[in-house]
């Protein structure tokens, strides 16, 4: 399978989901005018990537999203679904949601995903400042 590589741009993240490795990551701000078709392709991706992960796969998933829009965030909690309905399955899956030490608003919804998102093994950690 490709792996997929979307470049930041100034509404969107900048994705690098590299199959191959099993390493999938999302870092930047995400503001889209259409979520939709900006997370659609991406979605698209990760389901047929998650469809052929063997039971004893490993796949390590970093995102650090500084902002997101009310659009994005529907769409970013599916991804994150799809990521532990397939852990639920077998595959072992590691979230690290990375957040500004002074940002509670991202701390926040990084341990409600972990709070609904049980099979996944969910980490919210502190950026390291650039």
């Amino acid at each position: 399978m490709e792996d997929l590589h979307i470049p930041a741009s100034n509404e969107t993240p900048e994705v690098r989901f590299e199959f191959s490795r099993h390493c999938l990551s999302m870092h930047g701000e995400s503001y889209p005018e259409n979520a939709m078709s900006f997370y659609g392709p991406i979605r698209s991706s990760l389901q047929n990537y998650l469809e052929k992960l063997p039971a004893d796969g490993r796949v390590e998933v970093n995102i650090g999203l500084r902002y997101f829009n009310s659009s994005s965030t529907k769409l970013i909690r599916a991804l994150i679904g799809m990521l532990d309905e397939k852990a639920s399955n077998g595959p072992s899956i590691s979230v690290d949601w990375l957040h500004d030490e002074d940002d509670d608003m991202m701390l926040e919804f990084g341990t409600d995903l972990k709070e609904e998102h049980r099979s996944l093994k969910f980490n919210t950690v502190v950026a390291e400042a650039a």
